[in-house]
């Protein structure tokens, strides 16, 4: 900060120079309140389990669809199909929780992760003869096209 003279006499005023000491304290005061604060250790505050919306195929293969799904991370188990006769819903969630105990020290993990598709179909489908296959986190949907009929049942498939 340039230092205000008086406009006559070139000198600089008594009350300037106290202004500068102020600006300096405030100055070194930011810096110890920034290198006080950066030592405490971080906090991360709990999140909402993450819904991710899963990459999808959907392939038309003339007498059947075949849908596709990256479900990385979940079992057989934690999958659930609802079939109607012309959309499928597909939600999975996993959950995962470690602990390391040793002298002194405590470690404990826990994470969790959805998924949730529903995919509107172009034709009817006999959803009784729905088969779905998990392989490597990847889910496998094959659905048989019927003709048209005129109830729509909603039916849970068991994954393989």
């Amino acid at each position: 900060m340039a230092k205000p003279k008086s406009k006559n006499t070139g000198i600089t005023p008594s009350w300037a120079s106290n202004w500068l000491d102020i600006d300096k304290s405030i100055e070194n005061l930011r810096k110890d309140m920034e290198k006080a604060f950066s030592s405490f250790p971080s906090i991360h505050m709990p999140t909402m389990p993450k819904m991710l919306q899963t990459s999808c195929d959907v392939i038309d293969e003339g007498a059947q669809f075949r849908v596709k799904l990256d479900v990385p991370g979940v079992k057989k188990n934690e999958i659930k199909l609802q079939v109607t006769d012309n959309s499928l819903e597909v939600s999975a969630e996993h959950k995962e929780s470690s602990e390391e105990k040793k002298k002194n020290y405590l470690r404990k993990e826990r994470s969790q992760v959805s998924y949730y598709r529903a995919l509107p179909l172009s034709e009817n489908v006999i959803s009784g003869q729905v088969k779905a296959k998990l392989v490597d986190g990847i889910l496998d949907i094959t659905l048989p096209k019927s003709k048209e009929s005129k109830v729509s049942k909603k039916q849970s498939i068991q994954v393989q």
